[in-house]
């Protein structure tokens, strides 16, 4: 009876639940919230692989579900995290923050089964809007700038994949979403476009602005959906490309050493997804069954553990309103169940055996043993140590122990502390059972975790690094920092540019009646033209160019008072980069 119900599609039942949830009110809406992941979860486990809801639009077939073994178990644990971060937040009144949080899980959905670019790209940018909502929700001006910063960034990624989609659909007349190869531009483009989604540095400064600046439950799900759908991008399309090797073991150590000096807990968090996300990318570019599967299995066990990172400081900042670490301490006697509950994904992370990031991430550094890639193998294994440094020891140090501030504090509301626990559950019950988790995985696998060499080896590791923490936990952290990122560039260079788009008739004029004025000058020198008249008008032409220089460097409007000149400017920003792409790719074989 089920089957002639079922299947729909998955990203629709969040979308179209989303509109409904202004309508409920009160016990209905929560059970509303925690109904719709139930029933999209059941809706996936009677979805045959095969292509579905095809739809023929102007000319291109929109394919709405191509389910196979790598879209599937995406699919799954997106559902799961629906479900646990629904529970997280269904203490929330504001009705738009669980509107954006269901339309970023369906969006996440939709792109996941996406079998064609075009409706990639729409599932795409639906996820871009929706996320920064869920920045915008924190309702103070730091949050609307991280927004709108974070608008911009994956605006920008999104015209670079925009770009190369209409490149490939140009030279191959079709818009499947596919495997890519070759050298061709459209290639670059697209996997730029990626990469940003993935957050892999330089492109990643969007998700350590923006997440902290989240609400205590919208980080939740900012953590788990945006940069896990970049990975499945990445495996998708571009599995093997050699250079995500290294930028993935690059990114691996890279967020590791910015967590390691971070001082805001959620900021050192994103880092860390930095870091984390470097395995997978890395994974991606191996390019094995192996690798393949340990990239999505670590994708999976990711989402379950970051979100049950992300949860322990949430519940910290919901109490106590707090979130540096210089700020915090002492919190342990009030909130025991929180601390022992986030220890759980603090080992998780750190790839502790019988906890799942361990059956994940031991899959990928073998992988890169196997295949002979020596230095990337240590790169990562160097970043699990400072994993285990910084999440695992540092964090909760200094969040519920170290100098006692006298901070009233009591245990989050429980349906916050069930969602953790849920959670945790299965980042136990994952990494003591991980068939569960290799069953689903797109190819058969043969790797066994649980070898003393591998177990032996990971010990030691992590058992040398608490020595060196607790040797050195005085100098780690307790002083308030500023980390200077890649983010310093358009941080300086973003003022100016926003000046120049809201003011281009004032530059422009002021330049007119300057170079006027100068030629006037020039005229009367040359000349030994004695004209009081024109002498005059050059004399009021620098008068009104000071006058607009003046007026124009005033301190310009919030970011998120965007003008028509902005809009304009933009506009013709994308589309003069397109034909300037449009060309180039005509004339480049």
């Amino acid at each position: 009876m089920i089957e002639h119900v079922l299947p729909v599609p998955p990203a629709a039942l969040f979308i179209v639940g989303a509109l409904l949830i202004p309508l409920l009110k009160g016990q209905l809406r929560k059970i509303f919230l925690l109904f719709i992941p139930i029933v999209a979860f059941v809706n996936l486990l009677y979805l045959p692989q095969g292509t579905y809801w095809t739809y023929h639009f102007v000319g291109f077939d929109l394919i709405f579900g191509r389910v196979d073994s790598t879209s599937l178990p995406f699919g799954y644990i997106f559902v799961i995290m629906a479900f646990l971060g629904a529970l997280y937040a269904i203490h929330v009144k504001e009705s738009s923050e669980h509107i954006a949080a269901f339309i970023l899980v369906g969006a996440s959905l939709g792109a996941v089964f996406a079998g064609d670019y075009l409706s990639l790209y729409l599932f795409l940018a639906i996820m871009t809007v929706s996320s920064a909502f869920l920045v915008f929700s924190r309702r103070r001006k730091s949050a609307t700038d991280a927004g709108f910063r974070y608008l911009i960034f994956h605006f920008f990624g999104g015209s670079l994949l925009l770009a190369g989609i209409i490149l490939y659909y140009i030279s191959t007349g079709n818009l499947y979403f596919g495997l890519l190869e070759g050298n061709e531009l459209y290639l670059y483009l697209i996997l730029i476009g990626f990469l940003v989604k993935a957050a892999v540095p330089p492109f990643h400064t969007w998700l350590t602005d923006a997440y902290p600046e989240g609400t205590a439950t919208g980080s939740v799900f900012l953590s788990a959906f945006t940069t896990k759908t970049g990975v499945y991008l990445l495996v998708r399309a571009f599995p093997g490309t050699e250079i995500l090797i290294w930028l993935g073991a690059i990114m691996a150590v890279y967020g590791v050493v910015y967590a390691v000096i971070e001082n805001d807990g959620r900021k050192l968090l994103a880092y860390s997804i930095i870091s984390q996300v470097g395995y997978m990318v890395a994974a991606a570019g191996l390019g094995t069954q192996m690798a393949i599967n340990g990239a999505i299995a670590h994708a999976l066990c990711h989402i379950l553990y970051k979100a049950l990172l992300f949860m322990g400081p949430g519940a910290v900042l919901q109490v106590t309103g707090r979130e540096k670490l210089t700020e915090l301490g002492g919190l342990f006697k009030a909130m025991p169940v929180t601390f022992w509950l986030f220890m759980v994904g603090g080992v998780s992370i750190s790839g502790v055996p019988f906890f799942n990031g361990f059956v994940s991430k031991t899959m990928i550094i073998a992988s890169a043993g196997l295949q002979g890639e020596a230095v990337v193998y240590v790169l990562l294994l160097l970043a699990s140590v400072g994993t285990f440094l910084h999440t695992c020891l540092k964090l909760p140090y200094y969040m519920f122990f170290a100098t006692d501030r006298g901070i009233k504090a009591e245990e989050p509301p429980r349906n916050m502390l069930m969602s953790m626990g849920l959670t945790a559950f299965l980042c136990l019950f994952i990494g003591i059972y991980p068939a569960i988790l290799y069953n689903i995985l797109p190819y058969p696998v043969d790797f066994v975790p649980y070898t003393t060499e591998k177990v032996v080896e990971k010990i030691a590791l992590l058992s040398f690094t608490l020595l060196g923490f607790w040797l050195l936990k005085d100098k780690i952290a307790g002083q308030p920092t500023i980390s200077l990122d890649t983010d310093w560039f358009y941080r300086k260079a973003g003022p100016a540019f926003m000046w120049f788009c809201r003011n281009p008739a004032s530059v422009f004029a002021s330049w007119k009646d300057l170079a006027y004025a100068k030629i006037c000058f020039a005229f009367i020198l040359l000349f030994r033209h004695n004209s009081p008249e024109l002498l005059l008008t050059a004399e009021k032409r620098v008068i009104q160019s000071r006058e607009r220089r003046q007026l124009a460097s005033r301190q310009p409007a919030p970011l998120d008072s965007l003008t028509i000149g902005f809009s304009i400017f933009m506009f013709t920003f994308i589309v003069a980069l397109f034909l300037l792409l449009l060309v180039f790719g005509k004339l480049v074989p």
